[in-house]
């Protein structure tokens, strides 16, 4: 790999962890600028995978006022997450890709829908007061799902766990961005661990990626941290339909 690659790899990945720190999303940079800088399609998911450990982890940091508020009703999500991860990072290495990345556009557009029918929808399930057991299960669930995609591709698992989150208890958008992170971080790094068993990741490249994913997501984050709740969750928004479409074209472009 050159210099020039290993560069614009880091450059590119910091953009990628700012944009995961918000809403998620930012797979759809950074795996395109690993395969252009010459990794497999395999090998550029496992190393961004890789990458997107460190990111997410400063980016918790960064939330972790918000992470120690009620952090009861986070624990329960961590072996789901935790599960999904590892069964997602096995499913990317022995099964082929192509029927699941199908699915991967409606996944992310329909839950975009669920972040912009929140409200209505908490209402509905009544999530307007503590937790009952009934809704961590369901919401537990999501998350397994949610990591067993993080674990297989990972683009957009920030809009499916914010929408996830958001069916447990009232909260604000900065309380679930730090929620999501450390969840991402947790479904991250056990994939991470199997790819890595596998030999399926390129050290160098994830070298640079972590550190660009790294920066972009502490400040990334210490800057969502400033920025009116309304407006994050409209930028979340803004990013889960942007992203759904570039998921669409994509599809369009793979199946062409």
């Amino acid at each position: 790999m050159s210099f020039f690659a290993w560069i614009s790899l880091g450059l590119t990945s910091v953009v990628a962890g700012a944009i995961n720190s918000v809403a998620g999303g930012g797979t759809l940079i950074s795996f395109p600028a690993a395969i252009a800088a010459g990794l497999s399609p395999i090998c550029a998911n496992a190393t961004n995978a890789v990458a997107l450990v460190p990111g997410s982890l400063a980016s918790a940091f960064a939330y972790r006022r918000e992470l120690i508020s009620d952090h009861r009703w986070l624990v329960p999500l961590i072996v789901p997450s935790l599960v999904g991860g590892l069964i997602g990072a096995f499913l990317v290495l022995a099964a082929p890709p192509r029927v699941f990345e199908s699915l991967v556009p409606w996944l992310v557009f329909g839950a975009t829908v669920l972040m912009l029918l929140r409200g209505p929808l908490m209402k509905r399930v009544g999530a307007s007061g503590p937790p009952t057991r009934l809704r961590v299960a369901m919401v537990g669930l999501g998350i397994l799902l949610m990591g067993i995609y993080g674990g297989y591709f990972g683009a957009g698992i920030g809009i499916i766990t914010l929408a996830t989150l958001s069916l447990l208890m009232p909260m604000d958008i900065h309380t679930m961005n730090a929620r999501k992170t450390l969840l991402a971080s947790i479904v991250n790094g056990s994939a991470a661990g199997i790819f890595i068993a596998k030999g399926a990741v390129n050290p160098i490249a994830a070298l640079a990626m972590a550190l660009g994913s790294m920066t972009g997501g502490y400040f990334g984050a210490r800057i969502a941290r400033r920025v009116a709740p309304r407006y994050v969750s409209a930028l979340v928004i803004a990013i889960g339909l942007v992203l759904s479409v570039l998921l669409f074209v994509r599809g369009v472009g793979l199946s062409s």
